[in-house]
């Protein structure tokens, strides 16, 4: 029969305990990364609009390839 008690944990040392503070050292560290990134964006890039007039983009769709070859920048 099973006793009500708690069952007394090992605590983990070695190996396993450092794979564990690593994996939660490097996803907090992905997290603040994260958090960073998306307040960068928030403050320089979500307000950053490009106007698109139809007639410059109809230009852009049909000028005619650069002569420069494979290797040629637009």
């Amino acid at each position: 029969m099973r006793s009500c008690a708690p069952e007394a944990r090992p605590a983990r040392t070695g190996r396993a305990g450092a794979d564990h503070r690593l994996l939660r050292h490097l996803a907090l560290a992905v997290l603040v990364k994260l958090v960073l990134l998306a307040g960068l964006w928030w403050l320089f890039v979500r307000d950053a609009r490009v106007d698109v007039d139809a007639d410059t983009a109809a230009l852009r769709v049909t000028a005619p390839a650069p002569a420069g070859g494979a290797g040629a920048r637009p």
